[in-house]
């Protein structure tokens, strides 16, 4: 579990191709680092394999690079970093898994008065996960999104100058693909609303021919 909040900024040192998996291998300053611990790399939970010489090394899976952006980057590309929550940790962003939902792509970054705004296209699928001013974690990194334009499967996100100027954004030109995570508490919701039982069809009214057929009267 993580929150969203980049700890450090790694860069890929280089993805080695082993059939539908690879070994995926970054640059990092991170202190006393555990093996076997989970990392979110970029928004996607990873565990440490290996590390050595300012290296991380993680195993990454066939679906998990079918499924994210992480099989798109080259090396040298800066990537977010984030060790998995621990017990009296303090939750500043908002509930990140770490199972990335898909990608999305980067249409364009203008800024309005100090704050950066990203707007992202991405599937019909994966936006009806997402609400104004409900949480999304965009590679790793918690927002809110603050518009969405399903009529061309867009959304919006705002980036204060802090945010933007200590993650790995400004790296980032349009085209590129994000791996996104929807509101890991939407997802529950809406899987209760889409699986619970129909209501039961209301009783007949109650007249004076009910009443009587059943012996009242």
């Amino acid at each position: 579990m993580f929150t969203g909040l980049v700890q450090h900024l790694g860069h890929l040192e280089r993805i080695a191709r082993q059939g539908a998996t690879a070994r995926l291998t970054v640059r990092a300053d991170l202190p006393s680092p555990d093996l076997g611990e989970s990392i979110a790399v970029n928004g996607v939970c990873l565990t440490l394999v290996s590390h050595g010489s300012g290296c991380l090394s993680f195993d990454v899976l066939g679906e998990t690079l079918d499924r994210t952006a992480l099989g798109t980057k080259s090396p040298g590309t800066p990537l977010h970093l984030e060790r998995a929550l621990r017990a009296g940790d303090p939750l500043g962003g908002h509930f990140v898994t770490g199972h990335v939902d898909g990608t999305g792509t980067l249409v364009s970054g203008d800024i309005t008065g100090p704050d950066r705004v990203l707007l992202v296209r991405t599937s019909p699928a994966l936006l009806d996960g997402i609400v104004p001013k409900g949480s999304v974690a965009l590679d790793g990194v918690s927002l809110t999104v603050v518009e969405l334009d399903r009529t061309q499967n867009l959304f919006g996100v705002h980036l204060i100058p802090h945010t933007w100027t200590h993650t790995a954004f400004p790296a980032l030109l349009p085209g590129a693909l994000l791996n996104i995570e929807t509101d890991l508490l939407g997802k529950f919701a809406r899987q209760y609303a889409s699986s619970s039982p129909s209501a039961p069809p209301a009783p007949p009214p109650l007249t004076l021919d009910r009443l009587r057929s059943a012996g009242f009267l």
